[in-house]
């Protein structure tokens, strides 16, 4: 097991990011077309941004997640919200 990391450690190389902020928007679709809905992450304070394009229903829903949790985790290469942390035994 070796304790020194790979070097050089780089943007691209930190795989989990803390979620700083957050904005939705909707682009209007063509006439009689629904719109598009998309999330824009910030992720530790600006170090990387990430925008995902969503459904009406996962906006409502990534909605209610992202204002009630904590704290929320990104991982980048999987693309995956991961809402909070829970000590083990809790």
């Amino acid at each position: 097991m070796n304790p020194t990391p790979k070097q050089p450690v780089t943007d691209d190389s930190i795989k989990v990011r803390q979620v700083s902020h957050y904005q939705f928007s909707w682009v209007a679709g063509e006439a009689t077309k629904p719109g598009t809905w998309t999330l824009q992450l910030v992720l530790d304070q600006g170090a990387w941004e990430e925008v995902l394009t969503l459904s009406a229903d996962d906006a409502d829903n990534l909605q209610d997640l992202l204002t009630s949790a904590g704290t929320v985790f990104y991982d980048v290469s999987r693309r995956t919200l991961m809402f909070g942390t829970t000590a083990v035994g809790q």
